[in-house]
């Protein structure tokens, strides 16, 4: 009884209500309500909650919450596909299709049941609104014109897809598990379509998916509060309410761990980790990441012509300090790594021929004639630990003369920019979509001529014959021969890109004590809220 008339308990009923949240009214050492999950996190970059459209980190670390594929990655070995929505598949003998049989008696939190033209609905309005990530679904060879031919309803519970592209059934069923392919109720979404947007204003603040979470309200920039879906496939989550909250101060989300009226604290800097270790009542957990950081310069900016010069690539990779980046301001949360398969991927190379040295990138840079001192702008996330490392590229590049002129922004405004290549250099990260070397490949080494806004694209790196070898290798089956050659792309883009691919993340969360059940992979999707106690 005493847990009913708990103030806590109050307060949360009014962040329900209406996000009255007022950090300096709220006593310390306060308690989140038993069955309500207190996430604080920075959620800026959030642009959309429609799964055909929502292609930022926090919108992917939500999907996997809210909305369910046919298969997905297996949590602990990503390279394993189980059924999720499907029960099961059969590839076909042209190798160029699957038909699935969707799980029996599946149902939307709404209770609709899923069916194959939710699956075939759902595939073609992603390829449809051709929103950012709809070019993952491209890799198929599906468009607008061809890609309902591709997805066909054998009947309510069978639906047959395939594909124009020559890659493998494997390859296909990895790009099934991206959360741009996520089943939405057809329905559901067209009952509150808009001027034939295909549901798309009302998708990007609320759900209509089956997974273990279903959106109660969404406040763009204050918070998202969830309900447990008792009728997801393959269970409802354990805890009632997960409520995530945007908070932009690294300091002021490791203070409302501390103090009880947050369970769990993402994105916390290494200052932020070392305060809290030793703390009562907090711990300190580490996940695999497949997060790779990086250098970008814009070669297609013709107001400051050394960008494009090869030779300021070259220097720059010997001005990066990767190990006093990695191991002392970072504090172990980066390693350094320096191709863009991520470890832990097949493939991955391990080798890091470059490090710290001024001496020789000075040289590099004479002899191109680029000695005489180089302004460059240099856009950065407003968060850490992104500021610290571009203060530490800021002094490491002025040891040879290059003066890096930082413009700090919030995440939507920087990735504006480098849509649009109108920035001069970027320090950012990479997160593939799924767990398929092509994922990564095809963004740091493909620069096709069909529109597609690749990495390489935004560094306006033209490399014909890279690009071919691409998308060659995507084509191969076997195993061997395709991670010999994605090590042979992995080392000319280390050799010879407008990338300096410098560090891999290790994941580090805080949470209280009493948190267990919390899961996460090496992909961003991959954060997982269902086996949550507390």
């Amino acid at each position: 009884m005493l847990r009913m008339i708990h103030p806590t308990l109050h307060r949360y009923a009014s962040i329900l209500l209406g996000f009255a949240l007022a950090l300096s009214a709220w006593p310390a050492h306060a308690d989140t309500p038993p069955g309500i999950l207190v996430v604080v996190q920075a959620m800026d970059d959030l642009v959309s909650l429609d799964p055909a459209e929502g292609f930022e980190l926090s919108s992917e670390q939500l999907f996997g919450s809210i909305y369910q594929r046919l298969v997905q990655a297996d949590p602990d070995d990503p390279s394993v596909l189980k059924p999720v929505l499907a029960a099961s598949w059969v590839v076909g003998s042209d190798d160029r299709s699957v038909t699935f049989t969707l799980r029996p008696n599946a149902t939307f939190a709404n209770g609709d049941p899923v069916t194959a033209d939710d699956v075939i609905y759902s595939l073609s309005r992603a390829v449809k609104l051709n929103r950012s990530p709809a070019f993952i679904l491209n890799e198929l060879g599906w468009n607008a014109d061809n890609v309902d031919a591709s997805l066909i309803a054998v009947d309510a519970q069978h639906v047959r897809i395939s594909w124009p592209a020559s890659v493998s059934t494997n390859f296909a069923l990895h790009i099934l598990t991206t959360t741009v392919a996520s089943i939405v109720d057809k329905r559901d979404v067209l009952a509150h379509q808009q001027n034939d947007d295909q549901g798309n204003r009302w998708l990007r603040a609320h759900s209509s998916g089956s997974g273990p979470f279903s959106i109660r309200r969404y406040v763009p920039r204050e918070a998202l509060v969830l309900d447990a879906n008792p009728r997801s496939p393959g269970g409802g989550p354990r805890i009632k309410t997960l409520i995530i909250r945007n908070i932009a101060d690294a300091a002021t989300r490791r203070l409302l761990l501390e103090v009880g009226d947050a369970d769990i604290a993402r994105d916390l800097g290494p200052d932020q980790f070392t305060a809290l270790k030793g703390k009562p009542g907090i711990r300190i957990a580490q996940f695999p990441s497949a997060t790779v950081c990086y250098l970008l310069f814009n070669t297609t900016d013709t107001s400051n012509p050394a960008l494009a010069n090869p030779a300021l690539w070259e220097a720059a990779r010997w001005l990066v300090d990767y190990h006093g980046l990695a191991e002392g301001l970072l504090q172990g949360q980066f390693s350094v790594h320096q191709a863009f398969l991520a470890d832990g991927f097949p493939g991955a190379l391990d080798d890091t021929p470059y490090h710290f040295d001024p001496a020789r990138a000075r040289a590099i840079l004479a002899k191109a004639g680029l000695d005489h001192g180089i302004d460059i702008t240099l856009d950065v996330f407003n968060e850490e630990p992104f500021i610290d490392i571009a203060q530490s590229l800021q002094s490491s590049f002025a040891q040879a003369g290059v003066r890096l002129h930082l413009r700090i922004e919030a995440g939507a405004q920087v990735y504006t920019r480098l849509r649009a290549r109108t920035y001069q250099a970027a320090w950012l990260y990479w997160i593939p979509d799924y767990f398929d070397a092509h994922s990564t490949a095809s963004a740091f080494a493909s620069n096709p001529d069909n529109g597609s806004h690749t990495l390489a694209w935004r560094a306006g790196w033209s490399m014909p014959t890279l690009t071919a070898e691409t998308q060659k290798a995507v084509m191969i089956s076997d195993p061997a021969e395709r991670v010999r050659l994605y090590q042979d792309i992995q080392r000319q883009v280390q050799r010879e890109s407008p990338f300096v691919i410098s560090l891999q993340e290790r994941s580090q969360l805080a949470m209280r004590s009493n948190v267990q059940g919390y899961r996460q992979g090496l992909d961003a999707d991959m954060v997982y809220y269902d086996q949550v106690t507390k």
